[in-house]
């Protein structure tokens, strides 16, 4: 009992740490100018929904690519969100040595399932790998856009660097075709 209390605990204590998800802004906006830029877990929900729509179109596992890119940045608690810039002057962990960290008290099937999951996201090679660090450029790359009609100009950068990461005709078409548009055109639909 003893056993189940602590894994219990330590699982626990891993999903109140992933609350920090969602108070931590997200960094490299305010190198744009953006003054209240969305936070980390409003950036992954959005990469996991954009995974699944991608793995759809691509013929892949919508609901892997979602998980896969869902942790995608669940390390960001430990070492928070570092703008790519300020990547040059750190050694940090590598992601699969945080999460191994974030859940070395929880059950032992969460630590296994875990590390698997980032594993696979950051080593793989699958087209759920693909898809799911695609929707992580294609999420930058919709937020800057968003950011840009707000007024920020300084975000081109943003959508310059993420369109060039894309590789899947998919990722390309959506982006191409955000690019084209306003954030708020999805209101048209429902007149078709």
């Amino acid at each position: 009992m003893a056993d189940d209390t602590s894994n219990a605990r330590g699982t626990a204590g891993f999903l109140l740490e992933m609350g920090m998800l969602k108070r931590a802004k997200r960094s490299g906006w305010w190198i744009a100018g953006v003054k209240d830029p969305e936070t980390i877990a409003e950036h992954s929900f959005r990469v996991a929904l954009i995974a699944s729509v991608l793995a759809m179109m691509e013929g892949a596992d919508p609901a892997k690519a979602a998980l896969l890119g869902l942790w995608h940045d669940t390390q960001e608690t430990r070492v928070g969100d570092i703008p790519h810039i300020g990547r040059r002057y750190l050694e940090a962990a590598s992601n699969e040595q945080v999460t191994a960290d974030q859940v070395s008290a929880a059950h032992p099937a969460v630590q296994e399932g875990a590390q698997r999951i980032v594993d696979e996201y950051e080593n793989g090679d699958s087209l759920e790998v693909i898809v799911a660090r695609e929707a992580d450029k294609l999420e930058c790359l919709l937020q800057a856009v968003e950011y840009r009609e707000q007024g920020c100009a300084n975000v081109q950068p943003w959508i310059d660097s993420s369109l060039a990461k894309l590789k899947t005709a998919s990722a390309q078409a959506l982006a191409e075709a955000a690019l084209n548009m306003t954030s708020v055109e999805w209101q048209k639909t429902y007149l078709r």
